[in-house]
């Protein structure tokens, strides 16, 4: 299998994403092709022997041919015309927007190329937090509560502590505990700077959080171990953003079977079939004993590929295994019986 892993964007977690594709090189056993999407939205084609991350960072990359996508994939410039770049299938590595709410989704759909990732409506619920409690709650997982603030309303009715988080954005950036209203203002001035509608939750105080990823294969569904993340007051991006460079799997949590059945039964009841053909990670709390869902990450960092014992082995059923697109016949028969009936139309 030839895999193309498509990364970066025009996201707040730009960086993120570059650290994810790069992990991934020491955890794949096929052959990896390496597309860069840039701050400008153009493709490049990374020579997967040189990937490192300050080739990103000077802009050394531009050197590196530039790509086209269209049907058939992507193509690059050669001496006799437009070359492809040659991939069985691709892998949405893109984090928060490009990403996670479904652009490049889209354009593989436009374009019929097989992909990794979660599908266009899959990507624009995960990528709300406000829709994301609306999906748990129609599927009978438990979600906190909260309220949607804005601009021009920057009022809360729940108690204190809060947790405030800007509604599109992930790897905890924005998010702040909030312990009194004299600290709200300034809560969300940072949450505003990244988005334009916030989520308040309540903070609850020492919650047990658990991490559980998975997807859908021909054998059925496939789930990581399930990972208690060590976290202080919150897990917070520092955290986050060294755990996406991880390459070993982690230990297990100290559940008992029952939870994490209980933990099983959330996550498909929340994937199946909506994120048919993606591997994500759904981060979970338990709260008296029940399963409360904290977020759905489409695209986890770094694939979440420390939670698997064989995440080589999962990357390629679940290739094996993508939802087939479905091909409507365009035959104009609707207007040739009309302009056979009344003439020209």
């Amino acid at each position: 299998m030839k895999l193309g892993i498509v990364f970066g964007g025009k996201s707040f977690e730009h960086e993120i994403s570059i650290v994810s594709a790069i992990a991934l090189k020491k955890v794949l056993s096929c052959e990896v092709v390496y597309i860069f999407c840039d701050a400008q939205r153009e493709f490049y084609w990374i020579p997967t022997e040189e990937i490192a991350a300050k080739r990103f960072s000077t802009g050394a990359y531009k050197k590196d041919p530039k790509l086209t996508l269209g049907h058939g994939g992507f193509t690059c410039k050669g001496l006799f015309g437009a070359k492809p770049l040659n991939c069985d299938l691709f892998l949405n590595v893109i984090h928060g927007a490009d990403g996670e709410d479904g652009k490049i989704a889209g354009l593989f759909g436009f374009f019929g190329l097989p992909f990794i990732g979660p599908r266009l409506e899959a990507s624009v619920v995960s990528y709300s937090k406000l829709l994301t409690k609306h999906l748990a709650l129609s599927c009978g997982v438990r979600a906190l509560p909260y309220e949607i603030l804005t601009p021009q309303k920057r009022t809360t009715t729940m108690a204190y502590p809060l947790i405030v988080k800007p509604l599109r954005l992930g790897s905890s950036i924005g998010v702040s505990v909030v312990r009194s209203e004299k600290n709200l203002s300034y809560a969300l001035d940072v949450a505003f700077e990244f988005d334009d509608t916030v989520i308040v939750e309540p903070f609850v105080e020492g919650v047990k959080e658990y991490n559980l990823a998975g997807c859908k294969t021909l054998q059925g569904m496939e789930f990581s171990i399930v990972e208690a993340p060590q976290k202080g007051e919150l897990l917070d991006f520092d955290k986050k953003y060294l755990d996406f460079s991880r390459t070993q799997t982690v230990a297990k949590a100290s559940l008992a079977g029952a939870e994490v059945e209980q933990l099983q039964k959330a996550f498909f009841a929340l994937y199946d079939p909506l994120f048919e053909g993606a591997l994500i990670r759904c981060d979970f709390f338990m709260i008296d004993g029940e399963v409360y869902l904290n977020e759905i990450n489409p695209n986890p960092g770094s694939m979440a590929n420390y939670l698997f014992d064989d995440f080589d082995g999962v990357l390629n059923r679940l290739a094996k295994a993508l939802p087939a697109p479905r091909e409507p016949e365009v035959s104009y028969r609707y207007i040739h019986s009309i302009h056979a009936a009344k003439g020209k139309l």
